[in-house]
């Protein structure tokens, strides 16, 4: 018998299931139907991405920051987790057969807020550091003096003999903190618009998730990857599909992977 003195250890409130490798595309199927079941609402919130996108380089080119285009870009990816609180929301009122508004995608970021918002700090201080490592490692590789316009970027960059070196550092780095960032982020943020959860622990079962099912967790992560960049390349106008699709999906993912213990 215990005493007073002792307890029992805690009980974990969540647990990860394990999963077949190719369970992502269930994932995605289910998220093509939460598309289907609101067009107007997925495809508003695909449009306001891709118009922000806009925003952001008009913003690079008026001040002369065509170096940053790139890894801005890329740093899209570190953020786009809590972009999708939104579609988190609407996934989650449909599962629950309730019925789904605009206004009620913009109600996922204000379920929890407080523990979304802390971790929507911490994914902006990593983007930050990431553009920081970035501006370094291209003025590292091709000197502060460096600045052909957009046009030219990319010819000048393929002539200088130090690209090989610039794209190995620099995807390391990237790949790095997208990893880090994937673990931490691929199920917490939807975890914290459905639970009242801190976000430590948010990220610690998505952590967990991905320790569980490297393999189903490796195909979702080069699944993002792989819609983000080609939606990407049409000046964001990809977006308005893709990014829908992946937040419905992640939703999918996440009811998949965690269930309370």
């Amino acid at each position: 018998m215990m005493t007073e003195t002792q307890q029992a250890p805690a009980r974990p409130r969540f647990r990860v299931r394990k999963v077949a490798t190719d369970r992502p595309w269930m994932w995605l199927a289910a998220g093509w139907q939460d598309m289907r079941a609101y067009p107007y609402i997925s495809g508003a919130y695909g449009a306001a991405l891709a118009i922000f996108g806009w925003f952001v380089l008009l913003l690079m080119f008026e001040f002369g920051l065509t170096w940053a285009i790139l890894p801005t870009v890329a740093g899209f990816l570190i953020v786009s987790p809590l972009l999708g609180a939104g579609l988190y929301e609407v996934s989650r009122k449909r599962a629950l057969g309730e019925p789904v508004t605009l206004h009620d995608a913009l109600y996922g970021f204000r379920r929890n807020c407080t523990q979304i918002a802390m971790i929507g700090a911490v994914l902006v201080v990593i983007n930050l550091i990431w553009i920081r490592i970035a501006g370094l490692i291209f003025a590292l590789f091709f000197g502060l003096n460096f600045t052909p316009s957009l046009a030219d970027l990319p010819v000048r960059m393929l002539q200088s003999e130090n690209l090989p070196g610039f794209l190995l550092v620099g995807t390391g780095f990237g790949f790095v903190l997208a990893s880090a960032t994937f673990a931490a982020c691929v199920v917490s943020i939807p975890m914290l618009v459905d639970c009242e959860v801190s976000f430590l622990e948010a990220v610690t079962v998505s952590i967990q998730a991905v320790v569980e099912n490297p393999r189903a967790m490796a195909l979702w992560a080069g699944l993002i990857v792989l819609f983000t960049g080609l939606a990407l390349v049409p000046f964001f106008l990809g977006l308005v599909i893709a990014m829908p699709l992946i937040g419905h999906a992640t939703w999918h993912a996440y009811r998949d992977l965690v269930v309370e213990a």
